[in-house]
């Protein structure tokens, strides 16, 4: 998938109310960044690179195995895949909405 087809994904995933309460943001550099705003009413999904609440810095590559269910956020995680800056508790309810 590409950025398109992974921001289309998460804000089916995401819906109307994702339930994290906060801002985060996948920054896959060049690639690109998609950001949920689980603030709005409803939430939102942008490519718009603004200031999170939690940062999740990801590849293109990785987040397309999180989202066809194939690397799970927790594992990801631990196996340096993926890192996160910022408020953590957001990235531990990601693992709800993903």
């Amino acid at each position: 998938m590409n950025l398109e087809a992974c921001t289309d994904a998460i804000r089916s995933k995401v819906g109307a109310d994702s339930g994290l309460a906060a801002t985060l943001k996948f920054d896959m550099g060049a690639d690109g960044v998609i950001v949920i705003d689980g603030k709005s009413t409803p939430n939102t999904v942008s490519n718009t690179n603004t200031d999170t609440d939690c940062t999740v810095g990801i590849t293109l590559d990785n987040l397309n195995a999180m989202l066809s269910g194939d690397l799970e956020p927790a594992t990801g995680f631990m196996a340096g895949k993926l890192k996160v800056s910022g408020d953590m508790s957001v990235a531990m309810r990601l693992q709800r909405v993903i």
